[in-house]
Order: structure tokens, then C-alpha cells, then sequence
């Protein structure tokens, strides 16, 4: 009785049930879970994500603009109170101030710098170029470059200006003193059906605007007769043929030499500015 006791139990080598933790196959454990390490974005317990820290950052950066734009748009701090112009020559710094029209009061980040400067060069056709500033914490600053008359045209009693572009630009009820008066008669010009007026008065623009600056304080008159065929009247009784507008630089640079070489001479050629020529005494 005793051998068939000890046969129930199981052996070494016996047919019995395996031990528990003898690795029988078939049967594995399920992996651990990972420990949560606390750090944003971590698997917490159950595999979740912990959102806490990374949700307050971006709560702060949402607080931080939303601040910054109360600061810059809302608040008083950072408002328009004063506006300048610098720059006029002719015109006040009232007139510029009005044809910008900076809304004082406004925000000064949100001010439309752009607009601005249209609206005072549409304003104030004399104005070449406005450059507005921002001057923080509650300014804006307008630097202007007025435009420079180098012809008159008679209009009427008044005189109309126009600069080197050939923009007219302003009407005066008098010439300012050392810009020249045009003179165009083309009419008996045999190229005046080839040459209408508008491209003479460009000739002309393009003579006064190359006369150096001496020469131009002493030119009264700007003759245009054809395309061809430009003179100008200096003070004194003095006379100069031009020719067409083309080398006009050269050609200032020749009279310029001229008047230095011959200042009692009544009449100066440099229609051929590489051979010039004078005559009088």
C-alpha cells in the first residue's frame, strides 16, 4: 500500500501535473505595464498620457499674447499723441499735417504707414517722397522731399512748375527766382507734325534739368523752336544754342566750361559738346 501512495504524488520523470514556474510551453505571462516617470507626456497608470504640464504651458503662451496684444492695441500706453513733419521747403508742416491726416488717438502699432504716405503725396502733388516713422512710445515722425521746379510755363499771369521728371506739379502766381521761363514756338517747324508739343516740352525738361546748378541760377528763358533746335537766353544778353536735348550732360559740363574760359562772350555754341565754340566779345 505504501509503493502505490508514493506513485500517486508523481516523480521525477512521472506523468503528473508540472510544477508551478516550471516554464511549461503554452502558457506565458503578460508583460508589466510601464512605471509612469511623472514627466509631460508620460504614460501614467492604465497607459494614459498625463496632459497637465504641457496644457498649462500652452494656457501661459495663450495668456502671454493675448497680454502683449492688450498691451499693443487695447491699453493707452502705446497710443498716438504727437505727430511731426520735417522736411518742407516751400510748403508749412501744417499743410503736411493735414493731408496726412494720422488719426491721433489710434493704436500706434496698428497706424497704416503706407496709406498715409499715399494720401499725402496725392494731397500735396509738390511732395516727391514722405517717409513715416514710428517714433515709440507715442509718436509718428513724416519725412518729406518736396519736388524742384527746373522749367516755368506761362499760364496766364501765373507760371505752372515742373520738375526734372516732367510732373507739373504746382501752379504760382509768381516764377521763383533761378528756374527758367519756357519758350516754344514750333509752330513753323517742319517737324513740328512729328514732334508735338508734349515731346518738345520733354526736350526742354531734359535741358534745364542737366544745367549744373551756376548755369541754371543764369538761364531766364529755355527756347524750343523744333526738336532740334533748343536755346537758351543767360542774363547779360548772353545766348546759347543747345541743339536737341540728347548729351545734355556732356553739354552742360561744356557751357559750364565755357563761361570760365570766355566770361565776356555773348554767344556760346554746344550743340557739339566735344567741339564747342564761342563768338562776341
Amino acid at each position: 500500500m505504501a509503493g502505490a501512495t508514493t506513485a500517486q504524488r508523481g516523480t521525477p520523470g512521472s506523468g503528473g501535473s508540472p510544477r508551478k514556474g516550471s516554464g511549461a510551453p503554452g502558457r506565458t505571462r503578460p508583460p508589466k505595464p510601464p512605471e509612469s516617470t511623472g514627466k509631460p507626456g508620460s504614460r501614467g497608470p492604465g497607459g494614459r498620457v498625463r496632459r497637465g504640464p504641457a496644457l498649462a504651458l500652452l494656457v501661459a503662451a495663450a495668456l502671454l499674447a493675448g497680454g502683449a496684444a492688450w498691451v499693443l492695441y487695447g491699453s493707452s500706453w502705446l497710443r498716438i499723441e504727437k505727430v511731426t513733419a520735417a522736411g518742407v521747403e516751400v510748403l508749412t508742416p501744417e499743410q503736411v499735417l493735414a493731408a496726412a491726416a494720422v488719426p491721433v488717438g489710434a493704436p500706434l502699432v496698428g497706424v497704416d504707414t503706407d496709406e498715409i504716405e499715399n494720401r499725402v503725396r496725392r494731397r500735396l502733388p509738390r511732395i516727391d517722397s514722405v517717409d513715416v516713422v514710428r517714433a515709440w512710445p507715442h509718436g509718428i515722425g513724416l519725412k518729406v522731399t518736396e519736388r524742384k521746379p527746373v522749367l516755368l510755363i506761362r499760364k496766364g499771369a501765373d507760371f505752372v512748375e515742373v520738375d526734372a521728371s516732367g510732373v507739373r506739379f504746382d501752379t504760382v502766381p509768381k516764377a521763383p527766382a533761378g528756374v527758367p521761363v519756357l519758350e516754344l514756338n514750333a509752330g513753323g517747324s517742319p517737324s513740328a507734325r512729328r514732334f508735338d508739343e508734349e515731346r518738345l516740352l520733354h526736350e526742354a525738361v531734359l535741358v534745364a534739368g542737366a544745367l549744373p546748378g551756376p548755369v541754371s541760377k543764369e538761364t531766364l528763358q529755355v527756347k524750343v523752336g523744333s526738336y532740334d533746335s533748343v536755346v537758351l537766353e543767360l542774363s547779360r544778353g548772353r545766348t546759347v544754342t543747345w541743339g536737341s536735348g540728347e548729351q545734355s550732360d556732356a553739354k552742360g559740363r561744356a557751357l559750364t566750361a565755357l563761361l570760365k574760359a570766355a566770361p565776356k562772350a555773348d554767344h556760346f555754341d554746344v550743340s557739339v559738346p566735344t567741339a564747342p565754340a564761342v563768338s562776341g566779345s
